[in-house]
């Protein structure tokens, strides 16, 4: 129906973003998501990491970003209790306003991969 590419372009914004006022909502309502952001002691950390991308990537679109240095630091305070120990080890070893999200990522998951190993070799020490 659209006649110039312009027309195109603004039916899609429309339809895919909103219009201000849409668009608006959708911002504080990823930035509550965001905010309140948290993993549970059950979560593994690619299934926080999935949840917490897509939050970050919903804000991208919208045109709203978070420097790198806060989505790392907002990613370690969500962290449950039981990672307690390597969240201060993180902090205290590694420059967080330089540390990249996706390292900060892989790091956490070799200690997931060792909290996981110690968690089976206690289970057959109570079977012994």
């Amino acid at each position: 129906m659209c006649k110039t590419a312009n027309e195109v372009w603004h039916t899609l914004i429309i339809t895919y973003q909103g219009d201000s006022q849409v668009k608006i909502c959708k911002i504080d309502l990823l930035t509550q998501e965001h905010e309140k952001f948290s993993i549970s002691n059950e979560e593994t950390i690619n299934s926080g990491f999935t949840r917490f991308n897509a939050i970050v990537t919903s804000l991208k679109s919208l045109d709203l970003d978070y420097s790198s240095k806060n989505h790392v630091r907002k990613f370690l305070c969500a962290l449950p209790l039981k990672w307690r120990a390597k969240v201060t080890a993180i902090k205290e070893a590694k420059y967080l306003a330089s540390l990249p999200l996706d390292e900060l990522i892989g790091n956490l998951k070799v200690y997931e991969m060792v909290l996981d190993n110690d968690g089976v070799m206690l289970a057959l020490k109570y079977v012994d």
